[in-house]
């Protein structure tokens, strides 16, 4: 028997848990199903609403697995972060597991970039990068008594030393692959949460793996620089199968770029279209890619409701030393075509990439007060392994190179300006773009129109607390770097 699980717990990232939009394990149910079909009962520990590891004691015993599998779900951005809070629980699970007699594999972000210190803390293998095929190779060959010196894409200790053996080559018939393993989860533990919370429930697909752009701060340890897709049919049947079973219409497609082959959305539309789905769905996308073709409105057509793009900076130096790819432009006018169709528009922001300065900061702040998105998410520039920004910086490291939980936002290296800097930075930010949203929520009551009355109220609260942020931030601003 094999027991799925996977180590991230939303609970243990207070700000994931406070936005109340916790999503299954899509890339562990995958592999999952991936292993049924070769004959094998599979198992699933879901750690996601937990916040204790204690339970898997129980599923153990209860289970009597030959295999505990912690395979993070690799579509989630959130793992890629490789939070040092979710290594710790899934080195104490790899642990546990081990009391109980369990061959332990681990295939995660984090685990392919630091292999050695999972294979000293309780694993036996670990699966680097895509996982599906090598799993399906490794848990056979241990079955059959095999060895395992040839198998592709894991690390093991081979009795002396660590082994790594060569990369497995990449899938790329995506439809070859079953559809994931939904009846494992407990569906109705999510839906309570978004319900309680939202209104609404929302589950997450992915239609592609990988991302074929260079942005050379962007981790993609497990689905790399490429990009394969699922067709159209594969993906409109399963959404119209989570819809028909689970009553759920709205959608997270967790891809890292939503519909970059061309024509795709616009096959995906009239295979929405023919199946006459009702769906809501965000996407993650760029600029460039939403403005060719007649790709907005095949997204439109066929229910996108939100897309998060990654604008990152209102500065062009910083969109070119990033290796973007993009310009300041296109984020202006996709922005606005979106919104004119009924979008709402959502930036990642970055703030603290070597050589950014005033200048581009004021230029990245703005933009935001310029285009008012629907909202933002702010960080701060984190070299990941694996990455061309992480060789810049390496030097510069100091102990802590990874962060606890993703409200963590500490500067890994000397930036232009003081960590503390960054951190009140991060707040006026947040607080000028609310302010300028209440702003325009007065101004459309005034003129009799809708407009949500608490973020107009919130002005008040905003505009003293925006100018304080200010006054501090200059202080900071004046301050050397330590």
């Amino acid at each position: 028997m094999l027991l799925f699980t996977h180590s991230y717990f939303y609970p243990f990232d207070a700000k994931q848990w406070r936005t109340a939009q916790p999503y299954p394990p899509y890339g562990t149910i995958y592999a999952a199903a991936v292993m049924r079909e070769c004959g094998y009962e599979v198992g699933l520990f879901d750690t996601g609403l937990l916040d204790r590891i204690d339970g898997l004691q129980q599923r153990l015993v209860q289970d009597q697995p030959s295999y505990l599998i912690i395979y993070d779900d690799g579509f989630n951005y959130l793992t890629k972060m490789c939070l040092t809070r979710m290594r710790e629980a899934a080195f104490a699970m790899a642990k546990m597991a081990k009391q109980h007699g369990c061959t332990v594999v681990v295939c995660s972000s984090d685990s392919t970039d630091h292999y050695e210190q999972y294979l000293t803390n309780g694993a036996d293998y670990v699966i680097l990068g895509e996982g599906e095929v090598t799993l399906r190779e490794l848990i056979t060959a241990l079955d059959a008594g095999r060895g395992v010196s040839d198998t592709l894409g894991i690390a093991f200790n081979n009795g002396t030393t660590v082994q790594k053996n060569s990369p497995r080559p990449v899938a790329t018939d995506l439809d070859a692959f079953p559809d994931p393993a939904w009846d494992l989860v407990d569906i109705e533990a999510y839906r309570a949460i978004w319900m309680q919370r939202h209104g609404h429930f929302s589950l997450n697909i992915a239609t592609t793996r990988g991302c074929p752009y260079k942005c050379n701060w962007c981790a993609k340890p497990i689905y790399g620089n490429r990009y394969n897709t699922r067709s159209p049919e594969r993906v409109a049947a399963e959404i119209e199968m989570l819809g028909q079973r689970y009553g759920v219409h709205y959608f997270w497609m967790s891809d890292d770029i939503f519909g970059l082959q061309p024509k795709w959305v616009q096959a995906f539309r009239a295979e929405v279209q023919r199946r006459n789905l009702n769906i809501s769905y965000k996407i993650q996308s760029r600029v460039d890619l939403l403005l060719k073709e007649d790709n907005i409105d095949a997204l439109v057509e066929s229910g996108l409701r939100q897309v998060w793009v990654g604008a990152e900076s209102g500065s062009q130096k910083i969109l070119d030393a990033m290796d973007k790819g993009t310009q300041v432009e296109e984020i202006y006018e996709a922005t606005r075509i979106l919104k004119k169709k009924g979008v709402e528009v959502c930036f990642f922001l970055q703030f603290g990439y070597l050589g950014e300065t005033q200048e581009d900061i004021d230029k990245t702040i703005a933009m935001v007060e310029e285009l008012v998105p629907h909202d933002i998410g702010i960080s701060v520039s984190y070299p990941l392994p694996g990455t061309k920004f992480y060789e810049k910086v390496k030097s510069m490291l100091g102990e802590k190179q990874n962060w606890t939980d993703s409200d963590d936002l500490d500067m890994m290296y000397p930036a232009t300006f003081s960590p503390d800097y960054y951190r009140r930075l991060h707040r006026l930010v947040h607080k000028r773009f609310r302010l300028k949203q209440g702003k325009l929520a007065i101004k459309s009551l005034i003129n009799g129109q809708k407009a949500p009355f608490r973020r107009a109220a919130l002005t008040f609260y905003y505009a003293p607390m925006a100018r304080w942020d200010a006054f501090r931030l200059g202080q900071l601003a004046k301050m050397p770097q330590s």
